[in-house]
């Protein structure tokens, strides 16, 4: 199977990225960035983002989660910790999300080291979840090996029937993190691929901010 791609391309020229109209904080950037997103019709989830991680076995590992909240602390989403990120994130805490809005031309990546929230934030955001998705938590054994699709749905029948008079609890292994950011780089796509890149570094209680090469 083969696919010729080379001519796939487009001219980027929705916006720029200026040193002297950002501000020193890289978490009102972020803000100004995701709320223009959330904003968007053409952008259907703007707290998608990708999240990558290295266990002790040195393979980098991509996927998709949700962001669940940011603050100047950093940024939140739950997820099961037996998970193969969670068990990446016990080995090595240092991680990298990134977030693209292909309509707006924009990206940004940031990396960070990941901390298990108190169990009390699990439990309460856990709480807000609707219950099939909680029961779907306690039903699935994310990321191992199960036989078929219909013993999913049995595990969950089980759970239905287990939980049906109550509430349905939050499972140990359960649970968010907070990724607490060391760099941001924010990417505005521009004509001729000289794209604007601002990495912002932290120093001490500052950020450094400089200009990447496109």
């Amino acid at each position: 199977m083969q696919k010729d791609l080379k001519d796939y391309r487009k001219s980027y020229e929705k916006g720029e990225l200026l040193e002297n109209e950002i501000p020193n904080d890289p978490m009102e950037l972020f803000q100004s960035w995701f709320h223009l997103a959330d904003e968007a019709a053409s952008v259907e989830e703007a707290n998608a983002m990708s999240i990558s991680t290295v266990g002790n076995d040195l393979a980098p590992k991509s996927r998709i989660v949700l962001l669940k909240s940011y603050s100047r602390e950093g940024f939140t989403f739950f997820t099961n910790y037996d998970s193969q990120k969670g068990k990446d994130l016990d080995e090595n805490p240092k991680c990298c999300i990134s977030f693209f809005w292909p309509s707006l031309e924009k990206q940004i990546i940031i990396q960070g080291e990941a901390t298990k929230l108190p169990e009390t934030d699990s439990i309460e955001y856990f709480q807000s979840r609707p219950r099939g998705s909680q029961l779907g938590a306690n039903a699935s054994d994310q990321s191992s090996v199960i036989p078929s699709r219909n013993y999913l749905e049995k595990r969950l029948a089980e759970m239905e029937k287990k939980y049906k008079d109550g509430e349905v609890p939050k499972p140990d292994h359960w649970g968010g993190y907070l990724i607490k950011p060391i760099s941001f780089e924010f990417w505005q796509g521009r004509k001729s691929r000289l794209h604007d890149r601002i990495q912002f570094s932290r120093k001490e209680e500052n950020w450094k901010i400089e200009r990447l090469a496109p």
